[in-house]
Parts: structure tokens; sequence; C-alpha cells
């Protein structure tokens, strides 16, 4: 499915209801990025991280919200970033997307507090993903570094000195989605060895 296109998130809500009846818990977790200097950026790459990042989590809260609203009982997590705390050099759409999402969090949070639906953020930091081997393969090609180097340039950013496993964002996701966290809403938690402490 891709989230960025209303048609398509709407029929894969429908098929999940039909499997699973309603939808009562809804992580948005799909992102993109890009490595690209501002003054190189082309507005097709920009709209497209911002459709996929941002525009695509509001279509499924959109989309999961009825069921949530009907059941009073809902969770809704959204994957944020690091980014969205702090700038990243050569990342400014993707940045500027997570900034974004978590000012979705938190305004939804507002808006369906009554209904014991919660909407929270996890913000992780370098994690294990394709999206981290694809920033290593970006910096040793353009800096000449080893992969191996640019690694460990990116594990240095946390006070750690590591790289997040995707495990403790899951872990954190499924805390948030319990009926333990409902007293958390509209809240960011970074997941970065300490990179960004707020």
């Amino acid at each position: 499915c891709d989230v960025a296109d209303s048609a398509q998130v709407a029929a894969a809500f429908a098929q999940v209801r039909a499997a699973l009846g309603p939808i009562t818990v809804l992580v948005n977790n799909a992102g993109i990025t890009a490595s690209v200097k501002m003054v190189d950026m082309d507005e097709a790459l920009w709209d497209r991280i911002l459709r996929v990042n941002l525009t695509g989590a509001f279509l499924c809260c959109r989309a999961a919200l009825p069921d949530m609203l009907a059941q009073r009982w809902g969770r809704i997590v959204n994957v944020a970033s690091i980014a969205a705390r702090a700038g990243l050099r050569y990342s400014s759409a993707y940045s500027a997307s997570k900034h974004g999402l978590l000012g979705l969090t938190r305004s939804l949070a507002l808006e369906v507090a009554r209904q014991n639906i919660t909407v929270n953020a996890v913000c992780p930091g370098w994690t294990a993903t394709e999206m981290l081997d694809t920033a290593v393969s970006t910096i040793s090609a353009s800096t000449g570094r080893s992969a191996a180097e640019a690694g460990a340039t990116l594990a240095a950013m946390s006070p750690q000195n590591r790289i997040v496993e995707a495990d403790e964002i899951a872990r954190a996701v499924i805390f948030l989605t319990s009926p333990g966290a409902l007293g958390i809403t509209g809240q960011a938690l970074n997941i970065d060895g300490g990179s960004v402490m707020s």
C-alpha cells in the first residue's frame, strides 16, 4: 500500500477490517528520506518525502479513527525520528516531515483524549535498518571512508556509542499501545542512546 495514496489507504483499511474487525491500534511506520542539499532539492522529491512521511500518517489516522471513536478506545503510535527533535544536515525534507509528524501527534492527542484514545510518537536515532545502510553507503561514497568507518561515525553520535536495534523501537511501541499506557498521550519518546536529550 502506498500510504501517500488515499484510495490505496482506504482499500487497505477495508481489507484489514474485513479480516480482523475494527481497528483499534495503528502504528504509522512508513518513511522515506534522501540526502540532498537544499539548493539541489527539487519540488517533486520534497513533495514525495512529505507526502509519504506526513500526509501518509494523516491518511492512515483518518482511516482508523472511526473504529477507535466507535469503540471509545484506541492507540496510535507515529514513528518519527530524532530528526524531529533536531535538524539533520542534507535532510531538510525528512526533518520537516518528522517535525510535522510531531505536530500531528500532539494535535490529534488533544482531539481524542476524552475517548480513551492515545496518540504518541517514538523518535528513533540511528537504527539498524535499510535506512542506516543507505546512510552508510552515502557517507562512504561522499567521503571515501569505509563502511565500517561511516557506521562508527553514526554510532558516535550517541553517548552510548552504538546503533539502536529495531527491536528496541518495537518494544517501546508495544508498550505505548498497551492498556497500561493510557496516561501517556501527546508524547514523543526518544530512543536514540541519548543523542537528543529533551
